[in-house]
């Protein structure tokens, strides 16, 4: 993705591209009016990108005459199908106050400890770490805004500061409707105990609030209901690409696995970018039990069993202490060795820690080592085990002793927690009496 920026220069304008896997890009100088003393400052604009997040603009703005500045980001990209709410239990001063956290301006940040939030669109949209957002962002904040109750404030803010140095452990809540918020992982790619996340369909008025068309046309032509005509018939659906927001089209096809169910396979091609993604929605309803299922890899023919992992599904491998949350990937229909190189792809080939200004060492070779051992395992030189574990029971991974039980893996049936029917959205579903 490309941001084109407007340069002053003699003679005429030019316009430069920004791009964010530029590694020697530099900042954009715009001369622009000054709102505080109205004469000329500077405003400078960086396209760059958040580790294991996405592209963001940073912009910067000084003025030389009246010594005002301000400094503000904004998504590069669009907004996302769904609303996004982190949640963050701080307990160490060293290791979580000084996360990245990305806060666009659609978010609300709250401290239940407190009784304190900070309403959406009150403050701009900044990428600080979380001792600076939450204290002294926040006390600039109040100073600005109300001075007449400055002894409250003043009691307030030393709460603050006692939360800043690490006397008390809180609760961070971000619950951003637009997606485009974020929370730094610093243990990546294992799996953070302090911090989860989960996505939500947004209201109507979240939508209205960010300016998104509510669709009330249903009255287009009403699809035919005909399974047998759904099975052998390709639909095609205009989109936008998720790489660089180009129109583009998703084919979506019906599909019978054998020995499980029917998964609807979605595949996205863009001729503008040559950007191809596929992905797999279950096509049934929610199991009424979670599957787990384990598989000891004893041989390289392993790699080539067949793999179903819904958008609900988590991978683990305990050998190495990794857990792949289920919202990583998303679907996919593929091999278990394919699988295994969109692991390896995520965390070490496209993993922006392992390059540029944000890479250290101690990282990097962790990263890598990380790596090797993933290759090992694709080679069949390493003794592990594989475990999918799907709260909603949409995933699969193929038996290929079938119809007989396969000795080297176990299907587990179990009881649904009620944080996990709270994620898949079943606790406040009624499909009986639901009109009374």
């Amino acid at each position: 993705m490309s941001v084109i920026a407007e340069e002053n220069v003699r003679g005429g304008s030019v316009f430069k591209e920004i791009n964010a896997d530029d590694e020697d890009s530099q900042p954009t100088e715009i001369e622009s009016l000054c709102m505080n003393c109205y004469q000329n400052g500077m405003t400078r604009i960086l396209l760059t990108k958040i580790p294991f997040f996405k592209e963001i603009i940073i912009s910067s703005f000084t003025c030389p005459n009246c010594s005002w500045s301000n400094t503000e980001i904004q998504s590069a990209g669009r907004i996302q199908d769904q609303g996004i709410t982190y949640t963050l239990n701080v307990k160490s001063k060293q290791v979580d106050m000084n996360r990245e956290v990305v806060k666009a301006d659609s978010a609300t940040t709250r401290i239940p400890e407190l009784d304190f939030e900070i309403p959406p669109y009150t403050q701009k949209g900044c990428k600080y770490s979380l001792k600076f957002l939450l204290i002294w962002k926040t006390i600039f904040t109040f100073q600005e805004t109300a001075p007449e109750v400055a002894v409250k404030i003043s009691e307030f803010i030393d709460k603050l500061k006692k939360l800043k140095e690490g006397e008390s452990g809180f609760t961070l809540v971000i619950d951003d409707p637009s997606g485009n918020s974020f929370v730094e992982n610093p243990f990546a790619p294992q799996k953070d105990e302090a911090l989860s996340f989960c996505n939500y369909t947004r209201t109507p008025q979240q939508d209205a609030q960010l300016g998104i068309k509510a669709s009330n046309e249903e009255e287009e032509e009403k699809p035919s209901n005909d399974i047998d005509t759904m099975r052998n018939e390709v639909l095609t659906f205009n989109t936008n690409c998720p790489e660089c927001n180009a129109p583009a089209s998703t084919n979506m096809k019906l599909v019978q696995i054998p020995h499980f169910k029917e998964v609807i396979i979605m595949a996205t091609n863009c001729d503008d970018c040559g950007h191809r993604t596929n992905e797999v929605k279950s096509g049934g309803a929610t199991e009424e039990l979670g599957t787990k299922i384990t598989l000891h890899l004893t041989d390289v023919s392993d790699m080539s069993r067949d793999l179903l992992k819904s958008e609900t599904c988590s991978i683990l491998i305990p050998e190495l202490e990794f857990e792949l949350g289920m919202a990583a990937v998303g679907g996919k229909f593929t091999t278990l060795e394919g699988i295994l190189k969109d692991i390896k792809d995520l965390i070490v080939s496209k993993n922006p820690f392992t390059c540029g200004d944000s890479s250290t060492s101690d990282r990097t070779e962790k990263l890598k080592l990380f790596g090797q051992k993933i290759d090992k395992i694709m080679a069949g030189d390493m003794d592990v085990h594989i475990v999918l574990d799907d709260p909603a029971g949409n995933s699969y991974l193929q038996n290929i002793y079938a119809p007989d039980p396969d000795p080297e893996m176990t299907t587990e049936k179990y009881t649904r927690t009620f944080e996990q029917n709270e994620d898949l959205g079943l606790n406040d579903m009624k499909t009986e009496g639901y009109q009374e």
